[in-house]
């Protein structure tokens, strides 16, 4: 099927979004955007109508359809936001390409490297947009971050630390523990530090060794593993779905350090927000001396499933397909890494990308 690509969008004619999907985390997704002059959430799309209908109602959207299919034929939708179970982002991602669709696809972008590579060969086929979600790329903190790798302030970076972990609740029915439905510690918690890492370093490494702890339904529930890349550098990912909440990096470069959190969504008050969302901590050290104090970062805040979709829109808009393809890029390198990194954690041997 092949379609005319809409390339609608700017801050008077919004982005018109339809929702694959009614989980949890696309009810956030439309309460965050709910304001944003650059998208409107117009539809969305459930197995059956009547839970289409339900959504549609709880989160205010106009319009609902009883079947993903109807939602891509829908004329009056020029986008998708794909927030289903990671085993159902290649299908429906690729479907909406040939729809004429442009998609904001929820992490992780798929489940392997083949995958990926399927899903943005679709996107380019059709001239639309493929966009990864990770909400903390798109805040302001990942922005002075990116900054501060770039313009010489830290030097070369030389190593990064990243990890990211909580206890998921409900184990016994929680999606993430089913394999089939591309759960487990890797593709749900470690594709974040994974994000991180490809941004600090660049490229995707050139070998991996990891280690999991595998739960009864076969999912890893904690995983670490070490990053080795071509030029003698090195990087670590931890990620876990039976520990406390905890998302940090610290990235050394050869004249400076950098230790961050990285929220998806940050708020400028320590506590009471109504979303519950908390400041981001980054600090910078200058120098490559321990005298030298470490120094407080301060960013803007927001919701970035706002930030998201709002660069999403302007990319659509501006039909900026050179701002897609290095987006792709660093998409395609976390994908390699994360089909490499379960690899090694099956087989315990190292494995080469």
């Amino acid at each position: 099927m092949k379609t005319s690509v809409s390339t609608r969008s700017s801050a008077t004619q919004p982005l018109r979004l339809g929702i694959l999907g009614g989980a949890n985390i696309a009810r956030q997704f439309c309460r965050d955007v709910a304001a944003s002059a650059w998208v409107r959430v117009d539809a969305v799309a459930s197995r059956s109508a009547e839970s289409a209908a339900a959504f549609a109602a709880a989160s205010g959207i106009a319009r609902h359809h009883g079947s993903y299919e109807a939602l891509l034929a829908d004329p009056q939708i020029d986008a998708i936001y794909l927030p289903l179970p990671n085993s159902l982002h290649a299908e429906w991602a690729i479907k909406a390409a040939q729809a004429g669709k442009h998609v904001l696809c929820e992490k992780p972008l798929a489940l392997d490297l083949a995958q990926a590579s399927a899903m943005f060969d679709a996107a380019r086929r059709q001239r639309t947009i493929l966009l990864e979600a990770y909400p903390w790329w798109f805040e302001p903190h990942c922005g002075a971050l990116v900054e501060l790798l770039r313009d010489g302030t830290v030097g070369e970076v030389r190593s990064v630390q990243a990890s990211f972990g909580f206890t998921l609740p409900n184990a016994a029915t929680n999606i993430r523990m089913r394999p089939e439905l591309g759960g487990g510690a890797l593709l749900d918690t470690g594709s974040y530090p994974l994000s991180l890492i490809c941004l600090a370093m660049g490229s995707a490494p050139q070998q991996v060794v990891a280690h999991a702890t595998w739960a009864d339904t076969g999912v890893d529930i904690s995983l670490m593993a070490t990053l080795l890349f071509s030029d003698g550098r090195r990087a670590q990912m931890s990620c876990a779905m039976d520990a406390a909440p905890q998302r940090r990096a610290m990235i050394v470069g050869r004249n400076g350090v950098v230790e961050t959190e990285y929220l998806n969504h940050c708020s400028d008050q320590a506590s009471g927000h109504p979303w519950g969302y908390v400041p981001n901590q980054m600090r910078l050290r200058r120098g490559a001396s321990f005298g030298v104090p470490f120094e407080d970062v301060r960013t803007g805040s927001g919701s970035g499933f706002a930030f998201a979709a709002e660069a999403f829109a302007r990319l659509v808009a501006e039909q900026d397909f050179a701002a897609f393809e290095r987006a792709a890029a660093c998409s395609l390198n976390i994908a390699a890494s994360l089909t490499a990194i379960a690899q090694s954690a099956r087989s315990g041997q190292a494995v080469v990308l």
